[in-house]
């Protein structure tokens, strides 16, 4: 089932390759006041960030060095939930 999710997102987000990937604009880093989920800093302007899946509800902006791209599912992935055994 989570497959078909990512899947459908990823259609309709038409994710592939660098399209993801998003330099960090004043809109976001306010909306992201918590910062990065994945690796609990903040955001600076300037930054290549990433919708992500991760431990978390939905998809949210991760800094992309935290992240893994799966060609398969055309998604980004935070590092830890995509290299944890399955």
């Amino acid at each position: 089932m989570a497959e078909r999710i990512v899947a459908a997102v990823a259609e309709i987000a038409h994710i592939e390759g660098d399209k993801g990937k998003t330099l960090l604009a004043l809109g976001i880093r306010d909306s992201s006041a918590e910062g990065c989920p994945a690796c609990k800093g903040k955001f600076t302007l300037g930054e290549t960030v990433v919708l992500a899946c991760g431990p978390w509800e939905g998809m949210k902006y991760i800094h992309e060095s935290e992240a893994v791209f799966d060609k398969k599912t055309a998604m980004y992935y935070e590092r830890r939930c995509y290299q944890a055994p399955k």
